[in-house]
């Protein structure tokens, strides 16, 4: 009998439906100015890869739609996708594109849960996807140096491109003189994303953003902070950069400070591994 009973167990699980493997996905999303390839030219895609996880594809757009590009290789258990969004568009624009390839990665992968990771403007996009359109598969938002509370950059960068006024003409001359013309040409294509990233008003995405219900999820603030050698983000202000300080998120978000500039490097590789 016993041995009738055991070959009946062993026939029973032989024909049990197997259960995939879990996998950890993360979705990095690039900031303003910049594109999906800047996680490898900075150190982190390898310091992610060293800690165990896999590259599985980019994701970009063309006038025929998204299109993904599969990174050849075994696939393991902990993937991360990099994402090219248009970084000179709106926010808006760009969190309709960032939803199209969360939705494509949520279709490969219906049963795991997502991470989104955005470094800078990136870091308020995908916390605009979560609020415009709800959390989906996404359980988790890490920020990296992103401006929750706006930047004053945004506001001097519009203002050196308004050349509206008596002497706007004469304005416009001495500006491209300064920067030169390809980057007067590149802050006015962006002038829709840099209204955005101005601090908080009436009348200003972020005002509306930062008073909208969040989606109850994990919220991590990387926050860029200066020591005795290096000055630290010279872009987005510290306080900025935390979570905590959104009306909607206060006392909501982990803290993790990062000790160096506005730019990823390795470290924030290391770093997201560590949280992850």
């Amino acid at each position: 009998m016993l041995y009738l009973r055991n070959l009946f167990i062993s026939l029973l699980l032989a024909f049990l439906p197997l259960q995939k493997a879990s996998a950890e996905i993360a979705i990095l999303v690039h900031g303003y100015l910049s594109d999906a390839g800047v996680w490898e030219r900075s150190g982190v895609n390898a310091s992610l890869r060293g800690a165990g996880w896999q590259h599985a594809g980019n994701l970009s757009f063309s006038p025929a739609g998204l299109v993904e590009q599969p990174i050849t290789g075994k696939q393991g258990e902990k993937l991360f996708y990099t994402v090219n969004l248009p970084s000179l568009a709106s926010a808006p624009a760009q969190a309709s594109w960032l939803k199209a390839a969360v939705d494509h990665i949520s279709r490969k992968n219906p049963d795991q849960s997502i991470t989104l990771v955005g470094h800078s403007a990136g870091g308020v996009i995908a916390r605009l996807i979560l609020v415009q359109y709800g959390q989906g598969n996404v359980d988790r938002l890490i920020t990296i140096a992103a401006p929750h509370i706006g930047t004053d950059k945004a506001i001097r960068a519009l203002d050196a491109v308004d050349d509206s006024g008596m002497f706007g003409m004469i304005k416009e001359w001495f500006v491209r003189d300064e920067i030169g013309d390809g980057m007067y040409h590149t802050l006015k294509a962006s002038r829709g994303i840099l209204f955005n990233l101005v601090p908080p008003a009436p009348g200003t995405l972020l005002f509306w953003l930062n008073a909208q219900p969040h989606p109850d999820i994990d919220y991590v603030s990387v926050i860029r902070s200066g020591g005795y050698v290096i000055a630290g983000d010279l872009v987005v202000p510290p306080f900025s950069q935390d979570m905590n300080m959104i009306p909607a998120l206060r006392g909501k978000a982990k803290r993790w400070l990062s000790f160096q500039g506005h730019e990823l490097t390795p470290n924030d590789g290391r770093l997201l591994a560590e949280i992850l």
